[in-house]
């Protein structure tokens, strides 16, 4: 499916699976580069895209670093509780 979706009053028309999503990336992305022109005025647009994209690429790693140490601790409690399970069975058959 195509979407037209527009940052800095420029439009653009992409193909995307999740059309919604895309939409909504993409007023993210408009309302981010708008702040930052907004506080630097005199930075010219490519590198507002070019910061812009390395915020959220540092989000990513950040949110990615996050999910992974949550599934880290998730994975230590899970084999705790398989060992109690194991050891409760174990006790239950003797």
């Amino acid at each position: 499916m195509q979407k037209q979706i527009t940052i800095l009053g420029r439009n653009y028309t992409l193909r995307a699976d999740n059309g919604e999503e895309l939409e909504a990336a993409a007023v993210d992305v408009d309302a981010r580069m708008r702040g930052l022109m907004a506080r630097s005025p005199s930075v010219d647009p490519y590198t507002v895209a070019m910061l812009t994209a390395l915020n959220l690429a540092s989000e990513l790693r950040a949110a990615q670093r996050g999910y992974r140490t949550r599934l880290d601790v998730m994975e230590r409690e899970a084999a705790a509780i398989e060992a109690v399970l194991s050891a409760a069975v174990g006790e239950g058959g003797a």
